[in-house]
């Protein structure tokens, strides 16, 4: 069945109506009816664009996400890592780190959910992160075989999920853009 085109607009409210829901009440609690009463359309309407809750969510994530990394060329790593991290503001990285604690516990009991985040928000992720990367090591600021390269990722949602954890207190922009300088770019031999 051919999907009903919306509007670039209509599909941001959308996506923002999900984000906001999922804030107030949880993956648990938020339901397609829900959605749909919130941004004033039909149940079917949702199904036929998105096909599941897990796809909407995913693709409602991903449409928030400010840029593709891949698109980030500076000409020096460090720089391509500030320019990534400048692209939140605090208060958004606050609300997102909120909803991503929310999910994590979410991806647990439903492996629909992990599936849809895979491909649709963390694989693209990836992708433009590796060629980021890639673009250093073929500057010649990294080298090829350095064995923290493939940690990396790791590095950085440690660093995400710790600082609330250990400090009890928000990451923002200060945190993250100091982590990378002290803790990423050195593992990297940068």
């Amino acid at each position: 069945m051919a999907r009903t085109r919306l509007t670039p607009e209509r599909e941001g409210e959308l996506y923002e109506a999900v984000l906001d829901l999922l804030r107030e009440v949880g993956y648990d609690a938020l339901t397609m009816d829900a959605v749909a009463a919130r941004t004033r359309s039909s149940k079917a309407t949702l199904y036929r664009q998105w096909g599941s809750k897990p796809e909407l969510v995913a693709k409602a994530l991903r449409h928030n996400k400010p840029g593709n990394l891949a698109d980030i060329d500076t000409g020096s790593l460090r720089g391509d890592f500030h320019t990534a991290l400048s692209r939140t503001d605090d208060c958004q990285m606050e609300k997102d780190a909120a909803l991503m604690r929310g999910l994590s516990h979410a991806v647990h009991e439903y492996p629909e959910l992990l599936q849809a985040l895979r491909e649709l928000l963390i694989e693209p992720e990836m992708t433009g992160f590796d060629q980021m990367l890639q673009r250093a090591v073929d500057r010649g600021e990294l080298r090829p075989d350095n064995p923290a390269l493939k940690y990396i990722p790791h590095m950085l949602v440690g660093a995400l999920a710790a600082r609330q954890l250990i400090e009890d207190r928000p990451v923002d922009q200060a945190f993250l853009m100091d982590y990378v300088d002290s803790v990423v770019l050195p593992a990297l031999g940068v």
